[in-house]
């Protein structure tokens, strides 16, 4: 009898144990989205225009400083980083907001080339041009063809305002200014900053 009531007791203890062990990992686990994986969570409002051409975040104090924006069909696309990195690559970061009367999927910004036809909806036809060296950088990818780029999964609600990133090779050194060009957007001059 007394190791039946030793076995209950165990058991109890171990349920509770696992129930508080997923409670922890479930709040550890909330909270904004990460851009690299393309989960679309986030936190901060729509990126609004103050009219002097600066952006400006609405509600909250604006961590990045846009560099660069442009609007078309109801998307607003801000650019706050266009860095070089160590391996000989260029990381481009902002956000989206869709200004559009629904959700935003990102299908007008895939790729034309068969072998990134597999991304969905994310920034695989985004490029770099070097106008002066004449010269375009197309995103990159990994050996299963997937772009080192955000994938708009589930897309962007209306009103909605999502991080986004993507890698580029970067240009010689010489080379500090580039258009960013998106399908269905209209380009972007980028000043190429050191990264750390």
């Amino acid at each position: 009898m007394d190791l039946r009531h030793t076995m209950k007791g165990r058991r109890a203890l171990s349920a509770l144990a696992i129930t508080a062990g997923l409670f922890l990992t479930v709040a550890g686990c909330g909270g904004g989205g990460d851009a690299k994986s393309g989960n679309q969570a986030s936190t901060s409002s729509p990126t609004r225009n103050s009219g002097d051409g600066k952006a400006k975040e609405s509600g909250s104090p604006a961590v990045n400083q846009a560099i660069a924006e442009v609007k078309s069909n109801g998307l607003t696309l801000t650019i706050t980083s266009a860095k070089r990195d160590q391996g000989g690559f260029v990381t481009v970061n902002g956000t989206v907001t869709n200004g559009t009367s629904g959700i935003w999927i990102g299908a007008e910004w895939i790729s034309d080339e068969t072998e990134l036809k597999s991304n969905g909806g994310s920034l695989a036809g985004a490029s770099l041009v070097d106008e002066k060296g004449k010269k375009k950088y197309l995103i990159l990818r990994d050996t299963e063809g997937h772009c080192l780029c955000t994938k708009f999964q589930g897309g962007v609600s209306q009103g909605a305002t999502v991080d986004w990133f993507a890698q580029f090779p970067a240009p010689p050194a010489g080379t500090t200014s580039v258009q960013f060009q998106v399908p269905t957007m209209p380009p972007a001059t980028l000043t190429l900053s050191d990264g750390e």
